[in-house]
């Protein structure tokens, strides 16, 4: 039976190459795009998932409008110098994207009452749409199957502040309340996806699949990606697909080790979104469990991402 995922997100090239894994992942099934803000604005990241959608002819998923600014009502801080003034790096979806049909957040409620204790709800971008989702109702929100979100940073530099990864850091009250409150999540931190790397001439190979309804914007945007992760990190040799890591755990939960905690987010002041989890020897127990990818086995992860975006692809 495929899994169904509700895929929260912000494209942003990490993101769309998410979705194009999603997309071509025969035991998969995407129900829904819920996007937000976070690499670009609302309005951005909305066209940019109809433009992907369309390329690959599923206009039949849903994409649904989620939070515009975070619960603080601060202003959002966008990396153009990392995704583009647009989100997909070179690529310009045509303007007309922009008024594509969407949905508001009551087809979120629509979703999960459809397919219940099936649904897999995976979070990409920042927290807070989906703390939004979380206040909808206990009785819902119980028969999700699983969360697995990108977020946080244990024991290793944050990519915005030195303690904060990016997500964590844009709405760290929506991140907190789900660490606190959302069952069987699965988090997928820095500590795993800086290492999830892909080169150049895994996706020169992707890229050279006729069949490939992206082929035209694959290399395009990932090098992109690239060559802005060799200005921050001038000996990388490859780009980490933090994005893509997270929603190919849903379907191959092997590619990490974990570690199991209570994880708390801070939400004020330097600490501003530091991922903070017990590890005393004696956590204490009434505290929100949560399931933290711990290490990466490097070589799988490249092997079953070939294999969805080569040999899938192919087989369309």
């Amino acid at each position: 039976m495929k899994k169904k995922v509700l895929l929260f997100c912000d494209p942003g090239i990490d993101d769309s190459l998410a979705i194009i894994y999603v997309l071509l992942h025969p035991d998969i099934e995407l129900v829904g795009l819920v996007t937000s803000y976070g690499n670009v604005s609302r309005e951005q990241t909305t066209a940019n998932a109809a433009y992907l959608l369309s390329l690959i002819g599923r206009e039949d998923i849903p994409v649904i409008r989620g939070a515009y600014r975070p619960f603080s009502g601060e202003s959002n801080v966008y990396y153009p110098e990392i995704h583009g003034e647009n989100g997909m790096g070179p690529i310009q979806p045509p303007k007309s994207f922009l008024q594509a049909s969407t949905f508001s957040m009551g087809k979120v409620i629509d979703i999960m009452d459809e397919h219940k204790n099936e649904l897999i709800m995976v979070d990409v971008g920042r927290s807070t749409t989906l703390a939004i989702v979380c206040n909808i109702g206990e009785e819902r929100m119980e028969q999700i199957q699983g969360y697995y979100i990108m977020g946080g940073a244990f024991f290793v530099p944050g990519n915005v502040t030195p303690v904060a990864e990016a997500n964590f850091y844009g709405d760290p009250v929506a991140s907190n309340y789900i660490m606190m409150h959302a069952k069987n999540v699965t988090l997928c931190p820095l500590n795993v996806t800086k290492d999830a790397l892909i080169t150049e001439t895994i996706i020169e190979e992707i890229a050279a699949v006729s069949q490939n309804p992206f082929r035209n914007l694959i290399k395009d945007i990932f090098m992109y990606y690239y060559q802005a992760y060799q200005k921050l990190i001038p000996k990388i040799t490859g780009t980490p697909l933090h994005d893509v890591l997270t929603v190919m755990v849903v379907a191959n939960p092997e590619l990490l080790h974990y570690v199991y905690r209570p994880v708390s987010v801070a939400t004020e002041g330097v600490s501003r979104g530091e991922s903070i989890a017990d590890f005393r020897a004696l956590p204490h127990t009434n505290g929100n469990w949560v399931k933290i990818g711990w290490e990466l086995n490097q070589n799988l992860f490249v092997e079953r991402f070939k294999q969805i975006m080569i040999s899938a692809v192919a087989m369309n």
